[in-house]
């Protein structure tokens, strides 16, 4: 079955960009020679709005709603890669339709930007996980530390596809890098003060946070949100939240709250959402949503 749906995959890829080269010819630069840039989820979308605010033309490939993991191209997508200057995605490990997408596309002019780049990555344990979606844990916007290095992966893009704006995007890139880096060290400051460091959340998306502040994430689903747990491995899970006196349990908004409201009611807590900022969420920023998100589990390690 997993051959069958690579084949259709790629069966797909090739009818998109018959499709995409069929439609219209490519179009003229636009007249304020802004940049045309395709981003694949809503956190690649804000680094790239701060940096680049008004010189770019910036265009989201998956729609809200839709999981990252399990994004498949469209016409629609391929259309957009093939008018598009520069596309920038988070990593190999997130976007694994990325190298096919862009292959079928046949942009020759198109730059494709990893933002996690040169960032340590953490390495995944569980075999059958490594086969499917790769070695790695693909959620490093979710660490301050981490989004400081991709919104500056991103700048040197911007600047080398677009030199003569190039101070523009190097001072916007710093504005934010400070902006994330006083919300770092604000956390990392109030975590170093309260001895529980253990949290529950939906599924295992923030082991980048984690690091970032000394913490412990246990989870209801695997690091790609894939399948209910056992019923063996819920029972460790409510033996965790016992043992460490978990009193809220996080809830992802692409994750379905059936088990985690179980859960919680099993262990007399609470449930409370957390963002993974695939998505977005009315108008809250990056910055607010990650704040929303380091202040709820700080509270809930000081109950």
């Amino acid at each position: 079955m997993k051959k069958l749906s690579i084949i259709f995959c790629i069966c797909t890829l090739l009818l998109c960009s018959l499709l995409a080269g069929c439609g219209s010819k490519e179009p003229a630069p636009a007249a304020d020679h802004k940049l045309r840039v395709v981003v694949t989820f809503n956190a690649m979308k804000e680094f790239t709005q701060a940096v680049g605010q008004d010189k770019i033309h910036i265009t989201s490939l998956i729609p809200d709603g839709t999981e990252p993991h399990d994004f498949q191209p469209t016409t629609k997508t391929m259309q957009a890669l093939s008018n598009a200057d520069i596309l920038i995605y988070n990593s190999n490990g997130m976007e694994r339709w990325v190298k096919q997408a862009v292959k079928a596309a046949d942009n020759k002019k198109l730059v494709t930007v990893e933002a996690s780049k040169g960032i340590k990555l953490i390495g995944l344990t569980d075999l059958d996980l490594i086969i499917e979606h790769g070695r790695y844990d693909p959620h490093t916007w979710l660490s301050l530390s981490c989004a400081q290095a991709e919104v500056k992966n991103i700048a040197q893009a911007l600047a080398q596809a677009d030199p003569a704006n190039a101070d523009f995007y190097k001072k916007n890139a710093q504005v934010y890098h400070l902006k994330l880096q006083e919300l770092l060290l604000k956390y990392q400051t109030l975590f170093a003060q309260i001895p529980q460091k253990n949290f529950v959340t939906g599924h295992a998306a923030f082991a980048y946070l984690c690091r970032d502040f000394g913490l412990q994430q246990q989870s209801i689903e695997d690091v790609f949100a894939s399948g209910e747990p056992s019923a063996q491995n819920l029972a460790k899970l409510t033996a965790y939240c016992k043992e460490h006196n978990v009193k809220t349990i996080f809830v992802e908004e692409a994750v379905s709250p059936k088990t985690s409201e179980t859960l919680a009611r099993e262990v007399g807590a609470t449930t409370q959402e957390i963002y993974t900022i695939e998505c977005s969420n009315g108008e809250k920023t990056y910055l607010t949503r990650m704040e929303e998100n380091l202040d709820a589990i700080y509270k809930s390690l000081k109950k």
